[in-house]
């Protein structure tokens, strides 16, 4: 039984989600190779998978280092989707996609590929 009410959530979270519009900000760091890649690789997600649905905002934190001290930002590039109390942030080339997806409520974490 528990595993049909999961299936339940699961299917009204994403009901929800494609209702939701997604607030994120990506921090980079210039035009470097990881976070030109970076960049590439959310849009590509945000246009395949939220179409429509999303803010896309990509801050360089040398230009505006105020935003990145404010998020707390350690690292770059790092994904921040803006939720209403804690953040979700994800770090390094945005390549995973499977990972993002999880991570944005796109896709059910049990759907993940297992690492090798």
């Amino acid at each position: 039984m528990k595993k049909t009410r999961d299936v339940e959530v699961f299917e009204q979270a994403v009901k929800d989600a494609k209702e939701k519009k997604y607030l994120l900000r990506l921090y980079v760091a210039s035009a470097r190779p990881r976070s030109t890649q970076a960049i590439m690789n959310i849009k590509k997600i945000c246009e395949e998978h939220l179409s429509g649905r999303y803010d896309l905002e990509v801050v360089d934190i040398y230009q505006q280092p105020v935003l990145a001290k404010g998020e707390q930002i350690i690292a770059a590039p790092t994904l921040v989707k803006k939720l209403l109390l804690l953040p979700r942030r994800f770090i390094g080339s945005m390549a995973d996609v499977d990972r993002i997806l999880v991570g944005l409520d796109l896709k059910p974490k049990d759907k993940l590929k297992p690492e090798r």
